[in-house]
């Protein structure tokens, strides 16, 4: 890996404005907001499970329909916001995740879960391409990985909210109330939305000076290109198979921890959110610290190159210890291991997220998350098999922790081998 940046212009704009910071601030709700309707079926689980007796692989299924609508719906939003851009890209993208989550609260069975969360799972899959989109849009290179870390830390904040919120709300009213008041919450965010967000250069808040902050590197293509040349360029897998093996990883997270913590640690709907809600503040760190270390490397001269991938070989060895996970007796020091374990995904995430716009012109970068999201996605549902299969035939998680604990050394190793230096690519 290069280990300094290439020499820097002599004139540098200066930096200036910070209405930028107020798009993240909407990114940063949206995805809280995606990740509350998105956990809110794994903080149910020992719930829905018992009203309805559900099998460890009835939940796997419930959960496979989601990802598979997740891996349709990413690839198609990728292109979606190419084309459109993020201000419409998003709106259409939280209208469908909206109504499907209120649905939920109609459910009655496997099918009508299924099919609700399949809605959802469109709909969601557009949070991250319009998402980066947007920062592409809004923010420069050297400050990109950051700003992702920041919204994609709203992905913890919804995780920590959730199992707070949802029992007090099954507690006053019932499970079906619960998605119905939630899903306020997506219809708040899109009138706001609609309100402020527009692109920077039409914005009449932007002044020339962030203007010219926001569009200090070098110009770069454009036109929109077709997937079918993205998928014969070998960064596109890089990103994509990086994908494919860190979100399952998150998924199972995200879907199965409740579950875990109620059964490891006899907890109930009113004691398991603590513990639960400090994991993923812990997460929430490591997000932000992510993108914060790879985006100060470079600031001191090191290369994009250098900074990302030095920046997720450090997350990759955070993981390591969640291996000996279900060997710990105390809840707090599980907290502990596992915090760290999804504090260092959110990190590894950051600086993988950034990857499509550190090597792709922009009219490409949706379309390239689309395909790592799509791709990502169909690991996340053979994960959602496998993790059914194999709770109902050994009723452990040790073999799951151990993948999990592996699983980041060989994304880094996969992204480092096809894209060395990442060094920027033409597509046209």
């Amino acid at each position: 890996m290069d280990t300094h940046a290439a020499g820097m212009p002599a004139s540098q704009p200066v930096k200036a404005g910070r209405y930028r910071w107020v798009v993240v601030a909407l990114l940063f709700a949206a995805t809280a907001i995606n990740y509350i309707d998105r956990q809110m079926i794994g903080v149910l689980k020992p719930t829905l499970a018992a009203e309805f007796h559900w099998s460890e692989s009835d939940f796997a299924n419930v959960v496979f329909w989601f990802q598979l609508a997740y891996a349709m719906g990413y690839l198609s939003f990728g292109k979606i916001v190419d084309v459109l851009g993020a201000r419409l890209g998003y709106t259409i993208a939280i209208i469908v995740w909206t109504v499907s989550h209120m649905a939920h609260g109609f459910a009655t069975g496997v099918v009508s879960f299924a099919a609700a969360r399949f809605g959802l799972g469109v709909g969601e899959s557009g949070n991250f391409p319009a998402g980066i989109r947007a920062v592409t849009d809004w923010f420069p290179q050297r400050e990109r990985a950051f700003a992702i870390g920041l919204f994609n830390a709203g992905a913890n904040v919804g995780a920590i909210v959730t199992p707070l919120l949802v029992p007090l709300l099954v507690l006053w009213f019932d499970w079906r109330m619960a998605f119905f008041v939630t899903g306020l919450f997506g219809i708040i965010w899109l009138a706001v939305w609609w309100a402020v967000y527009r692109h920077p250069s039409e914005h009449a808040r932007v002044t020339p000076e962030e203007l010219a902050w926001i569009r200090q590197d070098p110009a770069d293509p454009v036109e929109k290109i077709g997937w079918a040349r993205l998928l014969t360029v070998k960064e596109t897998w890089a990103y994509a198979l990086g994908k494919f093996l860190i979100d399952p990883i998150w998924w199972f997270f995200l879907f199965w921890l409740p579950g875990y913590l109620f059964q490891r640690y006899d907890l109930d709907l009113k004691t398991f959110g603590l513990p639960l809600a400090a994991i993923y503040l812990i997460s929430d760190f490591g997000s932000i610290a992510g993108g914060w270390m790879s985006s100060r490397l470079i600031k001191s001269g090191r290369t994009p190159n250098f900074a990302r991938k030095v920046t997720m070989l450090v997350c990759a060895l955070c993981v390591l210890p969640i291996w000996f996970v279900q060997g710990v007796d105390s809840v707090w020091t599980a907290v502990l291991i596992i915090g760290l374990a999804t504090a260092a995904h959110q990190a590894f995430s950051a600086n993988l997220y950034t990857l499509p716009s550190d090597v792709f012109p922009r009219g490409a970068v949706g379309s390239v998350v689309g395909i790592g999201g799509t791709v990502g996605a169909f690991g996340g549902m053979g994960m959602a098999l496998f993790v059914g299969y194999i709770l109902d035939a050994t009723h452990s998680y040790e073999l799951l922790f151990a993948i999990c604990a592996c699983t980041y050394l060989v994304a880094l190793a996969v992204v480092h081998w096809l894209s060395p230096r990442l060094t920027p690519v033409r597509v046209a």
